[in-house]
């Protein structure tokens, strides 16, 4: 591992609790709207709105052709997915419709669509893995009722959580720890990222950039 590495790990072991979302809700779009830009225009138009959160180079032989992949077991239903979900800078409906079920709230059963750069993240760094594990989702999606009952149990819980409204992801890869994975999200110096190493998690998503441990 190198001297920057070790920086970063010493960073993260260093951080202290998580920011409270609460004074960052002014950058989040509102649940209502993204509900109601769904119903009313559709998933194709409502991942449209959106551009791959990493920066790509266009001008690279075949981009806008060549497929992105990701897989994730979710560890509370057992359900999965595998395969494509961008071609280039396209969203694929198909794919997200399919992980906006697996990623639903598992308590509750609602489905929510997830932010694509989120998921963007996740593929980043599980192509850096490069293990052939798929990402083990321990929290996608997450209801307001959830979320309120989750914080009471836990003050690790932030009051506007972004997994409310789609943006944040918590995992984990086996054969990986979540000491690397946190390192390799920071570096990718993109969104929010949490490490939680006495629940060995990791959390990432699409907000303002900042790190924490838990």
């Amino acid at each position: 591992m190198s001297n920057d590495e070790e920086n970063m790990l010493k960073t993260l072991d260093s951080l202290s609790s998580p920011v409270d979302l609460c004074e960052m809700s002014r950058a989040l779009v509102s649940r209502r709207t993204v509900l109601r830009t769904g119903a009313t225009c559709g998933l194709a138009a409502f991942l449209a709105s959106f551009t791959p959160l990493l920066p790509i180079a266009e001008a690279e032989a075949g981009y806008m052709r060549r497929p992105s992949s990701v897989s994730f077991l979710n560890t509370h239903t057992g359900e999965s997915f595998s395969g494509a979900y961008r071609v280039g800078g396209r969203y694929l409906p198909e794919a997200f419709e399919r992980m906006n079920y697996v990623l639903r709230d598992f308590r509750t059963g609602e489905v929510f669509p997830m932010d694509p750069r989120t998921v963007d993240i996740i593929a980043t760094i599980q192509n850096k893995v490069d293990n052939g594990a798929p990402v083990h989702i321990i929290s996608g999606y997450r209801s307001p009722r959830t979320n309120a009952m989750l914080r009471e149990a836990s003050g690790g819980v932030a009051r506007n959580s972004m997994h409310m409204y789609g943006r944040a992801i918590d995992f984990r890869i086996e054969g990986v720890s979540t000491r690397q994975i946190a390192l390799m999200a920071r570096g990718m110096k993109r969104g929010g990222v949490g490490y939680y190493p006495a629940s060995d998690f990791v959390h990432v998503d699409s907000g303002p950039r900042r790190v924490w441990q838990g």
